[in-house]
């Protein structure tokens, strides 16, 4: 039978299935038990493997009573019905392992950003009330400052050695004897679509929060798990089935502690796809990225704009490697400028370059697929349910009114940060009889029915009475032969308010004038828009996921 023909007879005989991301990939697992389901350093491990493993991992945070609390009926946006597991880890098979294992124990496994000091992982820990944390050794330190004063401490610590040297903290238990110790049985557990998925977010909300989404509309509008037409799966089985003909190997670059990462090996996963890890993953290594691509014939490359970009391609250009599979290219979360683009295409023949439009509170909301840039705005096609709300977010805009609003995704949306009443009010509103994810970014219709991305509202700069988003700024300076990498903010003016300062790291043995950039930038920018000042440093500070550190570029401007 051909996959199109069992598709139409799902479509015809089953109404659609509310999914639970432990029950797909078990289902899947039923039917690939042998296919590689992770590969890192070298090592694989097949899907069959990787079932037991969760399974057994669910198995040890069941034992310590870490799984869910409450049934989701009744409670409000902003409550979580589970345990919720840290995951203090750098990349590797136990991150992914840990968000797994915890779904099938009927908890929520939340991400820990491991760059954060003492005082922001004692904030994270009380706010997800942490009932257990799986820590990779070289964090040991750092944890043991923050676990005497959190206000409810774990009950259960598993330490991944990454042979650090460093010793169990007191209590914790070593993450392998652990899983080993576990029962390969099933869980006595339901895998309910009402189960949550959480993820910790600090992008639109000032301190981190943890966005609550029920899995069934997370693995729809996050990860776009749905037949080839749009429409939703029928079953399961139907699901498994479709993922046996597929053969993707997804390299998630970015930290897997950044949605956007783990969002991409969950959906491979969900393919029946391979997920690759790169050797090296306390940082960006370009060549062991590119090696890795290589040497494990990866068909799908997630980055993060430019920060990711330029890198690699140096590193390619220095040494080209065979990427005659790679066929995608998926970037979001920065912006990729023009430029930088057309040089992917360039270097990689027959590569798609995808970025995708989204945020942890809306989802995937909007894609741009391209084999011939322009620069310009990033202009976007519209999913089924995105949407532009008026300022102040009581009314749709309709797509023949052109003016600027606020981009938001409708249908299947997170219910809402856990135990913040009044920003899940505020980011959730509802809207002509439906509930809204607004997260921040501004944007317009466009003539083609399009959306026109303007940039963060939390960067947008006015200056003079104009405003001024610095995302749009950014991309056109690096259209600029000698600018590497370039950040935008506005600085106080007696004169205009605000003022546009450009931060910028230059390329090896170029010379950048503002009169030249300004130049360049003018080819694609109003006037008002251009820099009046220019600010050069060695180079630009972004988080491990590349994404744009606004507050060190602010610092910067003001000391000029």
């Amino acid at each position: 039978m051909t996959s199109s023909s069992t598709t139409s007879r799902w479509r015809t005989t089953d109404p659609p299935v509310e999914l639970n991301l432990a029950a797909a990939h078990e289902a899947i697992a039923t039917r690939v038990p042998d296919r590689p389901c992770l590969r890192w350093r070298g090592r694989t491990w097949t899907w069959e493997q990787v079932t037991d493993r969760t399974r057994r991992l669910a198995d040890v945070l069941l034992h310590h009573g870490i799984g869910r609390t409450a049934p989701l009926a009744g409670q409000p946006g902003w409550a979580s019905p589970h345990e919720h597991l840290g995951l203090y880890l750098t990349n590797g098979n136990e991150y992914l392992e840990g968000m797994l294992g915890a779904a099938k124990a009927g908890a929520a496994a939340f991400n820990v950003n491991y760059r954060y000091v003492a005082d922001e992982l004692r904030y994270l820990f009380d706010d997800a009330g942490a009932a257990g944390i799986i820590y990779h050794g070289a964090f040991a330190d750092t944890l043991a400052d923050v676990l005497p004063s959190l206000r409810r401490p774990p009950r259960l610590l598993l330490r991944v050695d990454d042979g650090s040297g460093e010793p169990l903290l007191p209590g914790a238990l070593d993450y392998e004897a652990a899983v080993a110790s576990g029962s390969p049985a099933r869980p006595a557990v339901d895998w309910l679509p009402d189960d949550f998925y959480v993820v910790y977010t600090g992008g639109t909300t000032g301190a981190p929060k943890g966005v609550l989404w029920r899995q069934a509309d997370f693995l729809v509008a996050a990860l776009g798990v749905r037949r080839s037409d749009g429409s939703d799966h029928g079953s399961l089985d139907e699901l498994a089935l479709a993922a046996v003909g597929r053969s993707l190997r997804a390299l998630p670059a970015p930290p897997l502690m950044h949605g956007a990462a783990h969002w991409n090996a969950i959906s491979a996963w969900l393919a029946g796809g391979t997920v690759v890890i790169q050797s090296v993953t306390d940082r960006l290594d370009p060549a062991d990225v590119l090696d890795t691509c290589q040497d494990e014939a990866v068909t799908s490359l997630l980055i993060v704009g430019d920060a990711f970009a330029r890198p690699l391609i140096e590193e390619q250009r220095r040494r080209p490697r065979d990427l005659g599979e790679l066929r995608h290219l998926l970037t979001g979360g920065a912006i990729l400028s023009p430029a930088v683009r057309a040089e992917l295409l360039d270097l990689v023949p027959g590569l798609t370059v995808v970025d995708v439009l989204g945020s942890s509170e809306s989802g995937r909301q909007a894609v741009a697929t391209t084999s011939h840039p322009t620069a310009g705005p990033s202009r976007f096609v519209p999913g089924p349910t995105t949407g532009i709300l008026d300022d102040a977010k009581t009314a749709l805009r309709s797509p023949v009114d052109r003016r600027e609003g606020w981009l938001a995704q409708g249908g299947r949306v997170p219910r809402g940060y856990l135990g913040d009443e009044a920003k899940t009010r505020a980011t959730f509103p509802e809207v002509a009889g439906r509930r809204w994810a607004v997260a921040g970014d501004r944007a317009a219709w466009t003539e083609d029915g399009r959306i026109e991305l303007r940039g963060r509202a939390s960067v947008t700069i006015n200056t003079g009475g104009e405003k001024v988003f610095a995302e749009e700024v950014e991309q056109a300076l690096k259209a600029h032969p000698g600018i590497y990498d370039a950040l935008v903010v506005g600085r106080a003016s007696e004169r205009w308010g605000q003022e546009v300062v450009a931060v910028v790291a230059v390329r090896p043995g170029a010379e950048v004038t503002l009169e030249a950039v300004r130049d360049v930038a003018a080819e694609h920018l109003a006037r008002y828009k251009l820099p009046k000042h220019l600010v050069v440093r060695d180079r630009i500070v972004r988080s491990p996921s590349g994404k744009p550190d606004y507050t060190w570029a602010r610092t910067e401007a003001e000391r000029g």
